[in-house]
This record gives structure tokens, sequence and C-alpha cells, in this order.
């Protein structure tokens, strides 16, 4: 549990109740940002209103964040579909305002990619937008590289940001 002076802040595995509320906070968050479901974004997914069901395959793991026991962000990694075996992607990290600048995204990717370790992935794909300004500066920080084109086949064909860490 992680504690800020003025409400209690959650960061828990997904659980099946949970997949209305994180697909709310995704789509709101997509809808901000203009990251629409004809360009190929996250929000096209067919499986958004089915995470749970997603992250408890085999190498898969999800995280929402709770804010006074609402759904605010959240954030996972899995297996990088049509690509090498020990590489993994990092995956659908969004987070409404309210849950912004507290170092809770930074809190997520580095548990998701010690999760990752732990599942023997030896590198972390991301894929993203140049929108995303702050998260591409977190990624960064994290040590993520930015590479020339994609890998996998995540069908994300409006994501034109690539980046790749040796985990």
């Amino acid at each position: 549990m992680i504690f800020s002076a003025d409400q209690t802040l959650l960061l828990r595995a997904l659980t099946p109740n949970d997949n209305p509320a994180i697909a709310r906070v995704i789509r709101q968050v997509s809808a901000e940002y203009g990251l629409t479901a004809d360009k190929g974004y996250t929000v096209a997914d067919p499986n958004l209103d089915e995470l749970y069901q997603l992250y408890s395959q085999p190498g898969h793991a999800y995280w929402v964040i709770e804010q006074d026991g609402k759904v605010v962000g959240g954030g996972g990694v899995a297996p990088l579909t049509c690509s090498e075996p020990d590489i993994c992607e990092l995956q659908k990290m969004y987070f409404l305002p309210s849950a912004r600048g507290k170092g809770l995204a930074k809190k997520l990717a580095l548990l998701a990619m010690d999760h990752a370790r732990e599942h023997g992935f030896t590198r972390c794909y991301l894929e993203t937008t140049a929108f995303l300004k702050e998260a591409i500066a977190l990624y960064e920080h994290l040590g993520f590289e930015h590479i020339d084109g994609p890998l996998g086949c995540t069908g994300h064909v409006d994501c034109e940001v690539r980046m790749l860490k040796v985990l």
C-alpha cells in the first residue's frame, strides 16, 4: 500500500471485478489525448473489456492503482506476440489525472519489469506515441532506448515511438 498526504493509494493485482473500471480509465485517458480506435491505439484492442482474462495467461501480469477505493490507473506486461520468446512488452499504462505525478507509473513499470525478469524475459519492448511526452521521459529515465522499427505484431500502427530495454 502506498500512502500520500491526502488520500490512500493502493497498487495491487488486477481482479475480474476490475475489468469495467480499468477499461473506463483506458478509454477516458485515450480520449483525453485523442488516441482513437480508428488509429489503432489500445482503445481499439478487442480484449479491452476482458483484461483480467488476458493477463491471467502465463507470463502475463497486470496491476491497478486504487485511489480511495476507485481504480484510477494501471499497467501490465505480457510476452510480445510474433517475436522472440525472451521479449516481453510493457502494456496498457494509463493513469487518470488524479494519479499522475506521484511516481506511480514508475513504481508500476519497475514491478512489471521485475515480474518479466522472474519469468525469463531478457528484453522489454514498448510502443507509445509522441503525444505522451511525460510517458516517454519516464521510459527514457528507466533505461528504455529508442529503436527504429516495430517489433512483434501489436497492431498499434500509429504508435510511432518504439523503445526497448535490456532487463
